[in-house]
């Protein structure tokens, strides 16, 4: 989706709690620490085309399996299923 601010295109998705999700929005790329939140703004991303998966991957250094994980944890859970997965029980 796009929203003119003046003569300035900016793109967004709708983020996990239903607001405007733009690239600006998103975790640092240097995250570590993988909250709820802040996997659910990710997959939001990726979903609504913000980010592409590799982009996601590459910028976030996750695996697609772990991207993966958290999309389908939202599809079958909800935001609770994003709670600590066992992929990130053994990352440091």
């Amino acid at each position: 989706m796009t929203g003119l601010t003046g003569s300035r295109v900016i793109k967004y998705v709708i983020g996990p709690d239903g607001s405007p999700l733009t690239i600006t929005d998103l975790p640092p790329a240097n995250t570590r620490r993988w909250v709820i939140r802040r996997k659910a703004q990710i997959v939001a991303a990726v979903r609504g085309g913000l980010l592409s998966l590799e982009e996601a991957c590459g910028r976030y250094k996750l695996t697609v399996e772990e991207f993966l994980s958290w999309q389908m944890s939202i599809d079958e859970y909800g935001l609770a299923g994003l709670r600590t997965t066992r992929i990130q029980q053994y990352r440091h």
